[in-house]
């Protein structure tokens, strides 16, 4: 689930939706008290949770597969980069993720808190008491993200001296990742960090294509290793901010639970 959500009664939830297209089973992790702790626990505490709760679903034990929504997606990729000894992942379907980072807060539930938090987005203080400041990036403001933003940078396997090669090996050990943009989006800025788009360092005007960024030429997750394998989907849909339509749901993500 995205900020602001949490694993709703099971009957018309999305969950259940998937589990019926798809006639595979499906569960929601939710990760502490649901609402509060998607704003208020730092992305590696959730992540850390998951990954335990993963490892202790005895039917998630011979892999599974993941759809995460929006900021969840940050969690998602915590499972698969750092859960070191959980189940393997083999299909990853991401809708609206905030894979590049993203220029402000998202969702923000106080214009003026956020507008403050903005101005001071990499103090310790933030970063421990503000989930989604974990994966803002400031494009002329790098040095600062990148020595203390608390999660981006090491999920994103960014800093110069600290490259960890098992966060590629097992990113790119997926069999599938699909990546939802939506057209409309105007929670996620830039909308194109759903496809891991995002600004070059020092520049907040001139936006780069996945493939244009140092991530993907690089190779820093194993992104454009799988992509040359042919096992990324950019897929662009109508809408705003998480309206899938049944149609694309049918088409973009029940494929990847089937037979699962």
């Amino acid at each position: 689930m995205g900020v602001n959500d949490e694993c709703p009664d099971d009957k018309g939830s999305f969950t259940e939706l998937l589990r019926n297209l798809s006639g595979s089973p499906g569960y929601c992790v939710e990760i502490g008290n649901g609402k509060d702790d998607s704003w208020s626990m730092p992305l590696t505490e959730q992540a850390t949770l998951a990954c335990q709760t993963v490892k202790q679903m005895k039917e998630l034990s011979q892999g599974y597969n993941i759809v995460a929504q929006s900021q969840g997606n940050m969690v998602a990729r915590g499972l698969i980069e750092f859960c070191e000894g959980g189940p393997p992942v083999r299909n990853y379907v991401s809708l609206g993720g905030p894979h590049a980072g993203v220029s402000s807060i998202p969702n923000c539930p106080s214009a003026l808190i956020c507008k403050l938090a903005e101005k001071s987005v990499y103090a310790d203080n933030v970063q421990n008491t503000l989930a989604p400041s974990n994966y803002v990036k400031i494009p002329t403001d790098i040095a600062n993200y990148l020595e203390h933003s608390r999660y981006l940078p090491l999920l994103n396997n960014e800093k110069p001296d600290e490259k960890n090669p098992s966060f590629k090996d097992r990113f790119s050990s997926l069999q599938n990742l699909a990546l939802l943009m939506f057209e409309e989006d105007t929670v996620l800025i830039p909308k194109e960090t759903a496809w891991f788009g995002y600004y070059p360092d020092g520049d907040s005007q001139t936006l780069q294509s996945p493939q244009q960024t140092k991530l993907y030429t690089e190779d820093w997750i194993g992104l454009k290793t799988l992509d040359t394998a042919g096992k990324v989907k950019f897929i662009s849909v109508a809408g705003k901010h998480l309206q899938l339509s049944h149609d694309d749901v049918v088409k973009y993500v029940v494929p990847y639970l089937q037979g699962s």
